[in-house]
């Protein structure tokens, strides 16, 4: 640490005692003490030299420029600030001006928002994923024993087991069975079970799970009704039932391409077999449209069964 006797020479100076001041209260650029301070580049970068030397600031580098920010190392030098507060003539309209500059700033950022508003999600975001955002709501999900509807592979099953207390992963074909048990134990998970069997006779006990997922699955079923009376069934009341499945479109394909046995399904149609088997409170939104033809969107259905 400097000695007192250079920190109190370097505080001597009025203009560098208004600086400590306000980066007391805020971290500043050089341009930005300019503008509060009406004082060219040189002089302003000449006084943040002299204080970092004494201890007394640090910088931090963000994208071009620097952001410079107080350091007090003594308590002592805190109750000089606020005796310089009172005594030095321009501290008042300093900080006014520092708050004009920090909603520039804040104006800057909001003006970049509105810009892109409503392309959010469909624009690259750095950071921003849809497998972020599914790690962070499984976060926020009791620890529940989950059936997870023609599972396929078992990937969804997986991402559930992360937070469940079981997951039971019910699929048609062996061999899918086969693949999800070796991923399972390659990834050490042991929360999930794999049982062989169709969604329209669930291998489940009455009452015995609390959430049902179908996850792109249901468009698979003969009789989607029955699958969703078997979900029913199952379910513990007050359980719910997510669907995510395709929105009801003209791609003939799909049934050779996907072995799909309905081309998706309207709100409608999914709204009026969820109450058909009983289940309250539906809620169905369309959550995602593909860019690439033939453009398939997704509908999302939630519905609880009654207590």
């Amino acid at each position: 640490m400097p000695s007192i006797v250079k920190i109190l020479r370097v505080v001597a100076d009025p203009n560098r005692l208004r600086i400590l001041l306000l980066l007391r209260g805020e971290e500043l650029s050089v341009a930005e003490l300019q503008e509060i301070l009406v004082m060219g580049q040189s002089t302003i970068s000449t006084h943040l030299s002299q204080l970092k030397q004494a201890g007394l600031v640090e910088d931090r580098r963000t994208g071009k420029s620097s952001l410079y920010r107080l350091i007090i190392p003594d308590g002592n030098l805190a109750g000089l600030l606020d005796q310089a507060q009172n005594e030095i003539p321009e501290a008042g309209t300093d900080r006014t001006a520092m708050r004009q500059v920090v909603k520039k700033r804040q104006d800057k950022m909001r003006s970049f928002f509105d810009s892109v508003a409503g392309r959010l999600g469909k624009d690259y975001v750095p950071g921003q994923s849809w497998k972020g955002v599914a790690e962070a709501l499984l976060r926020l999900m009791p620890p529940m024993i989950i059936a997870d509807l023609g599972a396929g592979e078992g990937a969804f099953a997986l991402l559930l087991a992360q937070r469940a207390k079981k997951v039971i992963a019910v699929d048609t074909s062996a061999k899918m069975i086969e693949v999800s048990r070796e991923q399972a134990l390659r990834h050490g998970v042991k929360n999930v079970e794999y049982r062989l069997g169709d969604m329209e006779e669930v291998p489940i006990d009455d009452a015995h799970v609390d959430l049902v997922f179908f996850s792109q699955s249901l468009h698979h079923a003969l009789h989607p009704e029955r699958a969703l009376q078997e979900a029913g069934r199952i379910l513990r009341p007050g359980g719910r039932i997510v669907i995510l499945d395709l929105v009801k479109h003209r791609f003939e394909e799909a049934r050779e391409l996907y072995a799909d046995e309905w081309l998706g399904f309207s709100e409608s149609e999914l709204e009026a077999m969820l109450e058909k088997a009983g289940f309250k409170k539906v809620q169905t939104s369309v959550v995602h449209k593909e860019p690439e033809t033939p453009q398939f969107q997704t509908l999302l259905a939630v519905a609880n069964k009654p207590e």
